[in-house]
């Protein structure tokens, strides 16, 4: 790849345009790629908001790529054999390749970045076709890996030794012209572990240029929207429900802030922002993200668990989207426009690939309590950000299966909630430092000078 110029490159995921992470970390790069002068073309199995050219067997929700996932990695039992299934596999890939070389051949594309689909195998057909288009035409190519099917969370473990032999192949592959990024160091050192592949750490990153965002002719109706008063204590938890983000933690915090010798000291000094605080004031905790479950199961155990403490709970998702919009003659809010009425953010998550919601609250400067999850130590926590912290270790689990963390832990996080709370300096402070040493390590910029080493 060295000395290789301007390119047209090609951008790959599942799909392409959504508010996922990994849409919304392609989103970002295909912007830096731009700056940097060449030309970027997305391709995906599904278009969601955004152009590009489809490839409809990438999308990993298709019903015969689920059920090839299914097989390969949970169960299996819709094949006769393991040999069966890999015949569905390469028969599969071969439908992929099809439209994966059209888009290369159409758009010129000389150098690829496959994201995710050499990794965490949610179309393992897709990473067999990248692999043979890549090998055969001999086109550079940059694996993009932000999750490994071998993560011990998601569950996935091949079936048979016929999967195996791919995934140990595929995911990722290797070559002398295709080389591998990932988000954080521990995965660096695992795959190193596991397949003997090198890997450069790309952190995450977030635009830290622009205005600031603020309060406007059309998100001023939000706090009347979801129910929040003026002197209310807004806490945004921003993440998708799903049990991973520990968001019990975040529960246990307003409950804890709920007592009455904290309200006490929020009572006598009065909101950072000048806004009264008094006996009728509430501490609300806002869910915007979505619950990936249908059955919102672990949704409903937090309900209960903050039923039981007396937490009020707001969930919102039904009102917001990735962009403003109005549907059905009522008004969305973006994301954004939660954390401009933010008092307070709670980011307790157990397990993180990186970690987005952080830097966005960090980018709205807006205080967050955070759960040292492994790769916040490992990476995040020595650049010199400062957080409340809810600790590093997970005590046990509640009768409803609720990660819980020491009492005295979060007796401190609320003692330094109500200080950043009622200190308006203090607050000033804190959320400065964290946007400076966001902007230095991960901003656009930052992006930038990591891609330019490895294309250049």
């Amino acid at each position: 790849m060295g000395g290789a110029g301007v390119m047209n490159i090609g951008l790959c995921h599942y799909k392409i345009g959504g508010t996922d992470g990994v849409s919304l970390e392609m989103a970002k790069w295909k912007w830096v790629l731009e700056e940097m002068g060449h030309t970027v073309h997305l391709c995906g199995g599904a278009l969601e908001t955004t152009e590009g050219d489809l490839v409809g067997e990438l999308h990993h929700h298709r019903p015969e790529v689920e059920r090839i996932t299914e097989n390969a990695f949970h169960e299996l039992r819709g094949y006769e054999s393991g040999a069966a299934l890999e015949n569905g596999i390469l028969a599969f890939a071969d439908r992929v390749e099809v439209g994966l070389r059209r888009f290369v051949q159409e758009r010129a594309i000389e150098l690829l970045i496959p994201n995710n689909i050499w990794s965490i195998g949610l179309n393992l057909p897709a990473a067999v076709a990248f692999t043979r288009v890549v090998r055969e035409l001999r086109i550079p190519a940059i694996g993009h890996h932000h999750d490994f099917y071998w993560e011990e969370f998601r569950g996935m473990r091949p079936t048979c030794p016929e999967v195996e032999r791919l995934a140990e192949e595929y995911l990722p592959p290797q070559a002398p012209f295709i080389r591998h990024v990932v988000i954080n160091s521990l995965v660096q050192a695992e795959l190193e572990r596991r397949s003997r592949v090198s890997a450069t750490v790309v952190p995450n990153v977030f635009d830290f240029s622009g205005p600031a965002w603020r309060i406007d002719s059309y998100n001023r109706d939000f706090k009347d929207a979801i129910g929040v008063e003026e002197t209310d204590v807004l806490v945004l938890q921003a993440t998708r429900i799903i049990p991973r983000k520990g968001i019990e933690l975040a529960i246990d915090l307003v409950a804890e802030l709920n007592g009455s010798h904290h309200r006490r000291r929020l009572e006598e000094k009065g909101l950072y922002d000048g806004r009264r605080f008094d006996k009728d004031s509430r501490i609300v905790l806002v869910l915007a993200g979505y619950s990936e479950d249908p059955q919102a199961e672990y949704l409903k155990r937090l309900q209960a668990k903050a039923a039981r403490l007396g937490v009020e709970l707001r969930v919102i998702s039904d009102l917001i989207r990735a962009r403003r919009r109005t549907e059905d003659g009522k008004k969305r809010y973006s994301l954004w426009d939660c954390y401009v009425f933010a008092d307070l953010v709670t980011y307790p998550s157990l397990y993180e690939g990186w970690g987005n919601q952080f830097l966005e609250a960090v980018r709205a400067k807006v205080p967050v309590v955070v759960f040292e999850y492994p790769v916040y130590r490992a990476d995040i926590k020595g650049k010199g950000f400062a957080v409340i912290s809810l600790g590093d270790r997970i005590e046990g689990y509640d009768e409803l299966g609720l990660a819980q963390v020491r009492g005295e832990v979060i007796d401190r996080a609320a003692r330094e909630a109500v200080s950043i709370l009622t200190d308006r300096a203090l607050r000033r402070e804190m959320v400065e430092r964290n946007f400076s040493v966001g902007k230095r390590f991960y901003s656009l910029d930052a992006l930038q000078s990591y891609l330019s080493g490895i294309i250049e």
